[in-house]
Parts: structure tokens; sequence; C-alpha cells
């Protein structure tokens, strides 16, 4: 019988697994932050039980295994907890992002006598196991040199460079190949897109044999390609995970003619492969280890050497530079009590206040105004124009679009439940803040909800669910109260063409269905007119009566 396995992260590359293990009857549990993968949980996989916090697959003891396959920050807390938990566990790659941590899990999973498995897929590809055979018989010669291109458009990341994503597999290749770790390490990289994110390395490696190797790596390359090359003394093998024929050897001659080496080629021979899917086989050798006690080919000592040598070209990496730019001043300014991490990504014309604190993987747009003693998290990404008032923390998991205002000292979280003792930083919800929207001061936003466009939060509010675009909300918990305009003005009921006018912009806004309200005379997702970008005169010139509870600082 199968074990029960439950896969934490439902992503891009989640549902290739949960897939795989599904097909092999180990499926019993799939966990996921994002409830809306849920329905496609019940419908291709009615069956299995979906979960949004790991706690629930952890406690459940029908579950022996988990796969890990969540953002790499988080595989070391996340299989650490599931060890501490009893459970086997499969960690998608890498292993970890330091050093330190690949090791605590190592030693971990020894004290608790549980399976600790890598996601290196290429060592289960049928063509590179055959390619091991020829290089362990000799067919090759001895090696001389060994190169790896794994190339592509996109996906872009933010919480890892490019070494860390593509990279793990192909290192993992090369020391099983040479069955030795390099003893010099050379690195050069570009970050094009994200700061200090780099989008393309090359990695080149010197080892004691005297055999040499690199290693490209790119998501900014018009096509895809996965291919490794082995040049030995006899001849040359050629694997291409794009091409039909996975396996090539080239027997290439060089001789020596009037003392001038001369290439004598020689027709590429085909070397028959299984065809089985790589994945499948990883999948299946994990059960096989959970089943009979065995250790995996990729375990966590695997594992770990390819963290030490993905550690050492980072630490080797050094840019490329980019013609003109190298004296290029910041584009934004950052006062001098301020914290900017090396990897922030700030745009043009954004000013950072008084010990304010923007860490590594932040990104923020331009032209926004970040006040005194605010923090803004790593994975946050902010929008253009957008003005946060003073001690405001941003956490991990929240999106703010364009033109949002937070007004002072107001909250925002990540975690529901949170509990000192029990580490949930793997589990962060995600807020999304719509453009447009005001936070007023005090207010507090319980995580996992969506705050819509336009929409205006009163001083103090507790906002406990999604608020509509253009919604007024306001109380303990904050309750619906009326409509606002993008103005920030509170709309009159509707006239007998159910029309609201805001008054000090004349726009007018009518429901398209109940509960959706729609500016009439500007696109919603369009910046205001000049003439109207300008306040026309004080909150009281409009209205007699009793103001909202708003924010009234600048």
């Amino acid at each position: 019988m199968a074990p029960n396995i439950a896969v934490i992260g439902f992503g891009y590359w989640g549902k290739n697994l949960v897939r795989n293990f599904h097909q092999l009857g180990a499926l019993r549990a799939i966990c996921d932050v994002d409830r809306s993968r849920a329905e496609a949980t019940r419908s291709n996989y009615p069956d299995v039980d979906f979960y949004h916090h790991i706690d629930q697959v952890l406690t459940n003891d029908t579950i022996d295994a988990v796969v890990i396959a969540s953002p790499a920050v988080t595989h070391h807390e996340v299989a650490k907890a599931a060890l501490l938990a009893g459970k086997d566990v499969f960690v998608e790659k890498p292993l970890a992002l330091n050093v330190s941590d690949g090791k605590e899990l190592i030693d971990l999973a020894a004290n608790q006598q549980r399976m600790l498995m890598v996601g290196h897929i290429l060592q289960y590809h049928p063509a590179i196991h055959k390619l091991k055979e020829l290089i362990h018989r000799g067919e090759l010669g001895r090696i001389e040199y060994f190169y790896s291109n794994r190339l592509n458009i996109g996906k872009f990341r933010t919480e890892e460079n490019i070494l860390w994503s593509f990279a793990p597999h192909d290192v993992s290749v090369m020391l099983s190949l040479l069955n030795e770790k390099p003893t010099a390490v050379v690195c050069q990289g570009g970050n094009y897109l994200n700061g200090n994110i780099a989008d393309v390395t090359i990695s080149q490696f010197t080892f004691a044999n005297g055999a040499r190797a690199h290693i490209f790596v790119s998501w900014l390359h018009p096509f895809k390609e996965q291919r490794l090359v082995v040049i030995g003394s006899e001849k040359m093998a050629v694997f291409d995970d794009t091409a039909e024929n996975k396996l090539l050897v080239y027997p290439h001659e060089v001789k020596w003619i009037d003392r001038i080496p001369t290439a004598m080629k020689a027709d590429a021979v085909v070397i028959p492969v299984a065809d089985d899917e790589p994945l499948r086989l990883e999948c299946q050798h994990f059960l096989d280890c959970i089943t009979n006690r065995q250790r995996p080919l990729t375990d966590g000592h695997e594992g770990l050497r390819v963290l030490e040598v993905l550690t050492e070209s980072e630490r080797q990496l050094q840019p490329i530079q980019q013609p003109g730019n190298s004296d290029k001043p910041p584009s934004y300014f950052a006062h001098p009590t301020s914290c900017i991490d090396a990897g922030a990504t700030i745009g043009d014309g954004t000013n950072v206040w008084h010990y304010s604190h923007v860490m590594s993987q932040a990104q923020i747009g331009n032209a926004c105004t970040i006040g005194q003693n605010c923090l803004i998290a790593d994975d946050v990404s902010i929008g253009n124009n957008v003005k946060l008032q003073n001690n405001v923390s941003v956490y991990t998991g929240t999106e703010i679009e364009d033109d949002v205002f937070l007004g002072p000292s107001c909250v925002l979280t990540n975690v529901s439940n949170p509990r000192s003792q029990v580490n949930r930083q793997a589990l962060y919800e995600k807020t999304t803040i719509r453009r447009g929207a005001t936070i007023g001061a005090n207010a507090t936003i319980v995580c996992g909800v969506t705050i819509g466009a336009y929409a205006f939060i009163g001083a103090g509010a507790v906002v406990t669910r999604d608020v509509p675009s253009y919604a007024l909300v306001m109380g303990n918990p904050a309750r619906q109260q009326g409509w606002m305009s993008r103005h920030g003005h509170r709309l009159s009921e509707p006239d007998a063409n159910g029309t609201m006018v805001c008054p000090e912009s004349g726009l007018r806004y009518r429901f398209s269905i109940p509960d959706s309200l729609r500016c009439l005379d500007i696109d919603d997702n369009s910046p205001l007119p000049d003439h109207l970008a300008t306040g026309q005169g004080l909150y009281g010139n409009f209205h007699t009566g009793t103001r909202p509870s708003q924010n009234n600082n600048k």
C-alpha cells in the first residue's frame, strides 16, 4: 500500500507533483494558503482533502510524508516543522537558502529518523542515467569539460535570483557526473529587472582532476534551452531535454596534422533512452524510500553539496557592468537615518524618511512617500504614488497598488492567528489594497482581505472582510456606511436616474450591478485629468453635515 502524501504548495510546480502522486495512488491532501485553489482541487481530485494551514497537515496522523513545493524562502521552515512532526519530507530545490539551514535539516532528519529528499529532478531523468553509465564505463574517456545551459523567458522571481532558481539542477548533475566538488568557482551575473536580483549568471568551475565546467542560466532568453554537453578525451555527449533524441554521442576525433590540431568529425550516434517522465520516476523513488526505509538518491547530504556550491557561486557573483550606468546616482531620496537593504527596488522620485527600513526583497514604485518609522518587509509590492504616513509597517504578503494612502499608525497584519510559540512564517496570508484606496489613521486591516479600488477605511476601523470598490467602512468591526468618490467625498443618495455626483469634482457615479459602483466620466483605472488632480477646496466647503471618520493628516 502506498504511503499517504500531502503536497504543500499548489502553484506552478506543485500542480505537477499533485498530478503524479495522485496517479501513483499516494495523494491524500493538498495544502495551499490561496483558498481560491480549493475549487480546482474539488473538481480534479474529489477524493483529496484541501487544507489552508500547514498545521492541519502536520497534526494529521494519517499523513505519512509531505512534499514541499512552496516558495524557496519557506523551504527550511516548512521542512523543519514537518520533520519535527514526524513526517518524511520531500522538498523541492533548493533544500534551503543557506548552508547552515541545510545542515540543520539533515541533523534533524537523522535525529527524527525521517527521510529527507531533495527534488533534483535531473538525477531521475533516463537520459542522465544513461549518460552516467557511459562515463562510468569509460566510453567518453577522461572528462575534460562540462557545460550546461538552462535558459528560458520567465518565470521571473523576486524571492531568489536565477542562480538559486535554475542552477541547482545543473549543479546537482555536475557534481554527480564528475564525482567531486570544485576547487575554484568564478561567477558573474547581470541584474536587468529587479535591483540586485540576478537575471543571468555564468558560473565557471575548476576541479582537482583538471576538468572544468560552466553553467549558464537565464530567464531572459528568447526561447527555452536545456542542454548539457560533456567533452571527453575519446567522445563527446550531448543531453538536450528539448530535442526528440535526448542523448547523442559524437565520436569526433582531434588529430595533429603538421603539428596543427584538426577536427575529424563523425556522425552523431543516438543513444536510446526510456521515455519515462522524470518527475514520475522521482515521485516513485520517494515512495519506495519511505516504504523500504532506504536512502534517497538525492538525500539531504546531496542537497547540501549543491547548497555549498551555490553559496560559493553567490559569494563570487560580480555584476556585469552596464555601460554608462556605473556612476548613476540613486534616483530616490533616503534620509541618512533610514535603512535600505541591498536588493531592495525603489522607483524614481520616491522619498524614504527618518528611521524607516526597506528590506532586501521589497519593491516600491515611483513617486512614493515613505514617512518616518515605517517598515517595508520582504516580498512586499508597492505601486506608484503611494503615501505611507508615519509609523506604518507593511508586512510580507501585502500588495499595494498605485495611488494608495495609508494613514498614520494604521496596522496591516499577515497572520490571522499568531502565536509566539508557533512559527507561521511559511503561512503568511495575502492582503491586497487596490488602486486609490485610503486607510485612515489607526485603522487595522486583518490579513487575507482585499480592499477595493478607491475604498475609504475610516480612522480606527477594524476591517475583517473584503471591502468593495468605492465603499466607505467605519467602526469595529468595520461596516459599510455608504459610498465615496475618487476625491474622497461621501456620495449622496442616487437620483431618479440612479446617478450620484461628487460635490467637488462633479464626476458621476452609478451602480453597474448591485454593490458595484463605477465612475461614468473617467475610466476607473485612468489617472485623474490635470484640472481635477488638485483639490478645489477644504472638505467643509462641500459638506455641511457630519463628515465621515477619516484621517486629516497630509
